[in-house]
């Protein structure tokens, strides 16, 4: 298996950095004076959703679309401070695991993200994500996963065909597209799927 491999593809949200939707929706909630569980059942993975991770329309103007569908008038500031809280911390055990893996194989990682996102994460886990060769961002590609056109764009910058690339995703409609295409990839539920899949392709420590 190991010679088929030719780089590892990891997912950010859920893979390296844990989330937590419910964060997001209890600040935007608390803003608007509205129960977290009703923003939970009006917010949509929506086409403005897409769009915005896609860059192809700005945070203000996502802002203006949220505040139609969750029915709320908060500030562009207070949606804000809600998206920034979806980020937990980083999985506990990932970083060791990708230094031990950065050894034998160039590792990159491919995440669907707004640009604020990116510009924070990019920041608050710049030491974790210094293991990659590059880091791949649905708002740069102007395309997202599970999009075919988004993962030839990713394995073509790589330089690797879809099936010398091992991909790690926490959402199981980008694995499944992923092995469509040929790659190798794992469906993540916690570390111990990334702990495993390695095991099989890496040399034991020591």
């Amino acid at each position: 298996m190991t010679d088929r491999i030719h780089a590892l593809l990891f997912d950010l949200g859920g893979v390296i950095v844990e989330i937590d939707f419910k964060r997001v929706f209890e600040i935007w909630g608390a803003h608007a004076g509205v129960p977290a569980a009703v923003i939970q059942s009006r917010f949509a993975f929506d086409a403005a959703y897409q769009a915005h991770e896609r860059g192809e329309i700005s945070a203000a103007g996502y802002f203006d679309t949220l505040r139609k569908v969750l029915g709320v008038r908060i500030s562009d500031a207070q949606f804000q401070a809600g998206w920034d809280a979806i980020f937990v911390g980083e999985v506990s055990g990932i970083a060791a695991l990708l230094r031990q893996a950065k050894q034998l194989f160039p590792l990159y990682a491919f995440s669907n993200s707004n640009a604020h996102h990116h510009a924070y994460w990019a920041r608050q886990y710049a030491a974790t994500l210094s293991n990659f060769r590059k880091v791949f961002v649905s708002c740069e590609l102007g395309r997202r996963k599970p999009e075919p056109e988004a993962f030839a764009a990713v394995a073509s910058a790589i330089g690797a065909s879809f099936e010398n690339i091992l991909f790690f995703d926490d959402t199981n409609e980008n694995v499944t597209a992923a092995r469509r295409l040929g790659m190798q990839a794992v469906h993540v539920k916690s570390i111990a799927d990334i702990r495993n899949a390695l095991g099989k392709i890496l040399p034991p420590p020591g």
